[in-house]
């Protein structure tokens, strides 16, 4: 059948799903490497606009899953590679109106990323490919669900849509916002959102440290403080720091 076909694509990409961010990061960066183009315009104030919008979009799609993941309940949303997990039935806050909050943040954030580059080719192909992939992806996850949680995955299902959010029927979330476990979960999403930012514009700089501007170090300079926090809290990663809230 289509829908176990769906299902058994989805479980493969679930696997690898961890590595697609760095790919389209990479790409990225070379696309504004070998075009120097901010986007796809042919005047400064128009590719401008397009970077801003670029940066609004994936910026939106990291905000959606650090509302998300602070919201959710422990043992849920996890970082598994090998399979699905959930200790309970997520139905409150953002699940109220999105079965798959977590990958529609994914959908909006990797074509942000790809728009970066500055191409609105790389950008289409990332956001179809993205809408493509997360189904595939939401179908095998929402097969463990319903033999887990059966009546309730189904009640659940039945009025809330699967990627795209609806705007009525909010349900206040059933826990309080984990400050620190948003932190576990996202703070690496949020680094190469800006690492992505870095990396394209100085790509546009054919990578030459004597090109970048007296005024651009401060930024060089802030990019680098934040690669001292990133490590500072994967060292607190380390030593179980955010452990208890997997």
């Amino acid at each position: 059948m289509y829908q176990d076909e769906l299902a058994r694509a989805g479980k493969r990409l679930f696997f690898i799903r961890g590595t697609y961010i760095y790919t389209i990061i990479a790409i990225s960066t070379l696309i504004a490497w070998c075009t120097r183009d901010v986007g796809p315009f042919g005047d400064v104030a128009s590719d401008c606009v397009w970077f801003w919008i670029s940066l609004g979009i994936a910026s939106a799609g990291a905000l959606v899953r650090v509302f998300t993941s602070g919201f959710a309940a422990l043992g849920t949303s996890g970082r598994a590679k090998v399979a699905a997990e959930a200790s309970e039935l997520n139905t409150t806050g953002p699940y109220s109106l999105v079965r798959n909050p977590l990958y529609l943040g994914r959908i909006l954030n990797f074509t942000g990323l790809a728009m970066l580059s500055g191409s609105w080719v790389f950008g289409a192909i990332v956001f179809l490919l993205a809408i493509l992939v997360y189904e595939r992806i939401s179908v095998y996850e929402e097969e463990f669900l319903r033999g887990k949680f059966g009546a309730a995955h189904t009640a659940w299902a039945k009025d809330v849509p699967a990627l795209f959010p609806r705007f009525s029927g909010w349900v206040k979330p059933k826990y309080p916002f984990w400050w620190k476990r948003m932190i576990w979960r996202e703070q690496n999403k949020l680094f190469l959102l800006v690492t992505t930012v870095f990396l394209t514009w100085f790509a546009r700089l054919d990578f030459d440290i004597a090109a970048i501007g007296e005024t651009q170090w401060t930024w060089v300079h802030a990019y680098a403080a934040l690669v001292v926090v990133r490590f500072a809290i994967g060292g607190l990663k380390m030593i179980g720091f955010f452990k208890e809230l997997s």
